[in-house]
């Protein structure tokens, strides 16, 4: 963790992080300041837009700790501003806006327009905001909103321009370059030495966990959850591309659920501690399809369960990057991921069972729709139970 000092909303704020959080989650997470909003986290969205040293910047994409001594605006700073509450007002009157997702960082952009350009037209300001996405309005309303301010403005004199340079960089350069170069040091030193897998250090954002009982004995199980094909065939998806070699494996997984298609394709290392009968496996791949990139840890162990039977603990902690990773913070996707585990332990506890997963019958077969309709279901299912 490291220590950091820093301005939000005008008030100062000391606090750590680690070195890899950027600011967004810092300002989600450690401080509650949720109206800044998370979706594409690659900074091409705009949702997460705040003011640094009073410039518009993509706070998925900027370490907390490389803002050291800056000055942090987000949404909820902007209560008593005059401009932001003139933007405000024309955004209810040109209907500027729909789910609201987009909102707070199209506003903090549309407020550094009119303060910088107050002679923009609308073609302007259409190239100002080309940098924030909206899925819902179409951009009309917002056009004319921000165009309405700017004609209630006429002849107010422009914001003067800061210098060139990093955003953030203004107030305490000397502290950011010191942080970004801790950041580059800690990156260098949770590099993998071993083909780059697992997660190396970096947190993940899928996680799930899951544990079954099968009644067999400890050694049989343990045998078999070293019989890697084996284990592979209960995966839903997977394929080895060729025979396991001194615990290393390649292979792909492939998943498709109505539009959305994966293809990723990677290796993996598998180290058994035999004494304690617990098991790790490091994997990274890359899918084809998307570009996107995906590290994971796999985490496995046995322990008596009494009358005979065997307890099975499974832990998988993921990391997904790219274009898919937008999905990663779904709760929805979350229990997916966890439905996906959950079929993979009926196939495992199967084939302890009946000796082959190929001999397993139909209703195990791997049905995505059928679990993706089960878990909006529940969501439907707990929303009513909440209402009631």
């Amino acid at each position: 963790m490291t220590d950091i000092a820093l301005t939000v909303n005008g008030r100062g704020i000391s606090g750590s992080a680690e070195p890899r959080t950027h600011l967004a989650d810092f300002l989600r997470d450690t401080l509650n300041l949720t109206g800044t909003h998370l979706r594409c986290e690659q900074g091409v969205c705009g949702a997460c837009t705040v003011l640094i040293d009073g410039a518009p910047a993509r706070s998925c994409i900027n370490y907390a700790v490389a803002c050291q001594g800056a000055e942090v605006t987000t949404i909820e700073g902007f209560e008593a501003d005059e401009v932001m509450a003139r933007l405000r007002a024309a955004f209810h009157q040109e209907h500027a806006l729909q789910c609201g997702f987009c909102t707070p960082g199209m506003l903090v952009t549309a407020r550094d327009i009119v303060l910088r350009l107050p002679d923009a037209d609308a073609a302007r300001v259409k190239v100002e905001l080309a940098g924030n996405l909206c899925r819902c309005t179409g951009y009309a309303g917002i056009v004319r909103a921000v165009c309405r301010v700017l004609e209630e403005r006429k002849g107010a004199v422009p914001a003067p321009q800061g210098r060139l340079g990093p955003v953030g960089a203004r107030k305490a350069a000397g502290a950011g370059i010191q942080a970004v170069a801790a950041v580059a040091k800690v990156a260098q030193a949770s590099t993998p030495t071993t083909a780059d897998l697992g997660l190396g250090g970096r947190p993940p954002n899928l996680e799930t966990s899951l544990a079954f009982t099968v009644r067999r004995p400890l050694a049989e199980v343990w045998a078999v959850l070293d019989d890697i094909p084996r284990v592979a065939r209960c995966m839903p998806g997977a394929v080895l591309a060729a025979p396991p070699v001194d615990g290393h494996v390649e292979g792909r997984v492939s998943v498709k659920v109505g539009p959305i298609a994966t293809n990723f394709s990677g290796a993996a290392r598998i180290i058994r501690n035999d004494p304690e009968k617990r098991g790790i496996l490091y994997g990274a791949g890359r899918d084809g399809l998307s570009g996107s990139t995906a590290r994971a840890e796999i985490t496995y162990g046995l322990s008596p369960a009494g009358d005979d039977a065997i307890r099975i603990e499974i832990s998988l902690r993921a990391l997904l990057a790219g274009p898919l990773a937008q999905f990663g913070r779904s709760q929805i996707v979350q229990d997916l991921l966890a439905r996906l585990a959950g079929e993979f332990a009926r196939r495992l506890e199967y084939t302890l069972e009946h000796g082959e997963a190929d001999s397993s019958p139909p209703e195990t077969a791997f049905r995505p729709w059928a679990l993706v309709t089960a878990v909006i279901a529940e969501k439907f299912r707990s929303l009513f139970r909440k209402a009631r």
